[in-house]
């Protein structure tokens, strides 16, 4: 989606979410592609979840965790183990991975700056699950002028300075859309959408759906590319499902050329 004429003063913003099993080990790939794209003028914004990481944690502490419309369901005991494993391990990891192949990063989540301004989700079903009812912008927006990448950890702040685990697409999409960010990176453990054997590089929603139909999209690329869906819907221009080389299929609301092409 192309800016307005301009540019110098439009920052033009990309936001990657990192997810699941590409946080464990992220391919060097992964870091000249970000180096790239801040050549280019690009900001790049990072937010992450922690899966592996968390479910590890609440097993070592035997604490039990299940999820419900692709929700964690965080209880009193298990929301001080998200919190400490995203904030005190997966975070500095990540932190340190970027600063390592030269990247200017800070590690960030909802308590900083009141980044996340957050509410209870519901509390009756998710427990300590939340809502995010503000993003503050301006802190963003200060550490990318200074050309650093925040990379925030999906932990959202309520008033009370109570801690709430929040799903790590729906902080994505947030933060996408409070930035007015052009695309939002999905990375995964694969390269994008495959119909027949073949990567898909565009597509399109009425094709998704289609392939949805007809089976050609199955098992757990169907939460994802209805994630995708969701997050266009919501007015981010571009939506990408991308292996951790940043190479994969772009989604587009509307019609693009030869979307039905296999």
């Amino acid at each position: 989606m192309t800016t307005s004429k301009s540019t110098h003063h439009i920052a033009r913003k990309i936001v990657i979410k990192l997810g699941g099993s590409t946080l464990e080990g992220l391919n060097p790939a992964f870091f000249q592609k970000i180096l790239a794209l801040q050549q280019e003028g690009y900001k790049v914004i990072i937010t992450h979840g922690g899966g592996p990481a968390i479910n590890r944690t609440l097993a070592t502490n035997n604490v039990a965790s299940h999820v419900i419309n692709g929700i964690r369901v965080t209880t009193a005991e298990a929301i001080d183990l998200v919190k400490t494993t995203l904030i005190g391990q997966v975070n500095p990891f990540l932190v340190q991975q970027l600063n390592a192949a030269g990247i200017q990063a800070v590690g960030l989540n909802g308590f900083d700056g009141h980044l996340l301004a957050s509410t209870f989700l519901d509390e009756a079903t998710y427990g300590y699950v939340g809502h995010i009812k503000k993003v503050n912008t301006e802190l963003l927006d200060a550490l990318l002028t200074a050309n650093i990448v925040p990379v925030i950890a999906c932990i959202g702040a309520a008033r009370n300075g109570q801690a709430l685990n929040i799903n790590g697409d729906t902080v994505a999409s947030e933060v996408a859309l409070a930035t007015k960010a052009e695309s939002l990176l999905l990375v995964t453990d694969v390269s994008g959408i495959r119909i027949e054997g073949e990567y898909q590089s565009e597509v399109t929603e009425v094709a998704i759906n289609e392939w949805i139909a007809e089976g050609h999209i199955y098992g757990g690329m169907i939460p994802k590319v209805q994630g995708a869906l969701a997050c266009l819907a919501a007015g981010i221009p571009a939506v990408q499902i991308v292996d951790d080389t940043l190479d994969g299929t772009k989604i587009s609301a509307r019609h693009t050329h030869n979307s039905h092409t296999i």
